[in-house]
């Protein structure tokens, strides 16, 4: 009898093109950096032929390992050619379906089905992605500070390193400030003295642009994320008063829940408008382009399904006119970087692509990761996606739980009241 056959309740429905059979699933979470990072490794029953992918989420990584126990039926005994169908049966069988939890799960045996694929092949991925019609993905980086002053001068340094693309931060006094240090200082007439106040981010913002575009010129793009704290009405109001200082983009101006609103925001924001973030399926990021309520799409690859799901994603962004700017920063793994290249190299649809500068330990974890080099991500050109683990290495940086869910808890209006971070 065949491994099929004996090892589990879901046969190969018709005979594959080659005996090669998948034997095991398993998850590998590590945390170099202190972010937890969720790998899974899909196994053949051919001896050196195995694949890595992506199933991230950082906030609630535990959940996606338990639900891989539930996937592992279902792919034991398949053929691991059958990308398609092996990610429909995972996606459909569950009856319920969507959702960031499930959708990680199901793009880490995405993306390692394609990295077996491309071992199998002796080509990297992006070659049986039709191959490439730009040598590499331009980046962007994050700069950041307490004040314009700071983030300037981080900014400087980024553009001294080679890049083109920088997103500004800057603090502002309160639990709730983003992507960048918090101003000291509370506000003593508040109910909830370390609130955040939206009013001041509507001053301050337009000001670190002014300072940075004075200072560093017209020479670099300047990005900045909302972190989808604003109503349709702010948004608007931001984006006018960001206009003279050219933005590339401005990211998240609203939260999901108001998404429906995007498409009146877009129409009256003179700079263009990237979202998608928090898209946690293909449906809901396909209509941000569908229904033209976009610029740049920017969803998170294990979010949405793995990259079987994305470059669907980048086909509709070509016919639509929308450009692709993947998120990618410290809480997606060197494979989620990897697979977002290979779309980027691939795809007439790219319009940029967010950038994390690893540490050593990383690189320790993950050798053959792809860097940055003077502002670009160059896709690896060994078979799949060119990236290893060392697992041994990954054990000596266990993961905790996120940090997230105390931080998020503290982000408080001035009245107490609870602001989505």
């Amino acid at each position: 009898m065949t491994l099929a056959e004996t090892d589990t309740a879901f046969p190969q429905p018709w005979l594959p093109r080659e005996n090669v059979r998948i034997t095991d699933i398993r998850a590998i979470v590590t945390a170099p950096e202190g972010i937890p990072l969720v790998v899974v490794r899909v196994d053949t029953d051919q001896p050196g032929l195995y694949g890595y992918g992506c199933a991230t989420f950082t906030q609630r990584w535990k959940a996606v390992v338990a639900f891989l126990e539930h996937v592992r039926p279902l792919v034991i005994g398949r053929y691991p050619g059958d990308i398609d169908d092996l990610t429909r049966l995972v996606r459909f069988t569950g009856y319920w379906r969507e959702g960031p939890v499930g959708n990680n799960a199901l793009s880490g045996l995405d993306m390692a089905l394609w990295d077996i694929a491309g071992k199998r092949a002796g080509m990297p991925v992006y070659e049986m992605f039709g191959g490439r019609v730009r040598a590499a993905a331009d980046t962007y980086l994050h700069a950041e500070g307490a004040d314009v002053e700071a983030t300037t001068a981080h900014a400087r340094e980024l553009i001294a390193a080679g890049q083109r693309h920088v997103r500004i931060q800057v603090g502002q006094r309160g639990t709730g400030h983003y992507g960048a240090p918090p101003l000291p200082g509370e506000f003593a007439w508040a109910k909830h003295a370390a609130g955040w106040r939206v009013e001041d981010y509507l001053v301050a913002t337009p000001r670190l642009f002014a300072h940075v575009r004075e200072e560093l010129g017209d020479g670099v793009e300047l990005l900045h994320d909302v972190h989808s704290r604003l109503s349709p009405s702010q948004a608007v109001t931001l984006t006018r008063t960001l206009e003279p200082y050219r933005p590339f983009f401005v990211e998240d101006v609203l939260a999901p829940e108001h998404w429906h609103r995007l498409g009146e925001v877009r129409r009256a924001s003179p700079v263009p408008i990237a979202v998608g973030e928090l898209a946690t399926s293909f449906t809901d990021a396909a209509r941000l382009v569908r229904e033209h309520q976009v610029d740049y799409l920017r969803a998170h690859l294990s979010d949405v399904g793995g990259v079987s799901a994305a470059r669907r994603l980048a086909v509709l962004a070509d016919i639509e006119g929308v450009r692709t700017a993947w998120h990618s920063p410290g809480d997606a793994s060197p494979f989620a970087v990897a697979a977002a290249v290979a779309l980027d190299v691939t795809s007439p649809a790219f319009g940029i692509q967010e950038g994390h500068v690893y540490n050593e330990q990383t690189h320790e974890v993950f050798p053959g990761m792809i860097d940055i080099v003077d502002g670009w991500l160059t896709p690896n050109d060994a078979p799949g996606w060119g990236i290893e683990v060392d697992e041994e290495a990954a054990a000596r940086f266990p993961a905790g739980l996120s940090g997230h869910d105390a931080w998020a808890a503290k982000v408080r209006a001035p009245d107490g009241a609870l602001i989505a971070p």
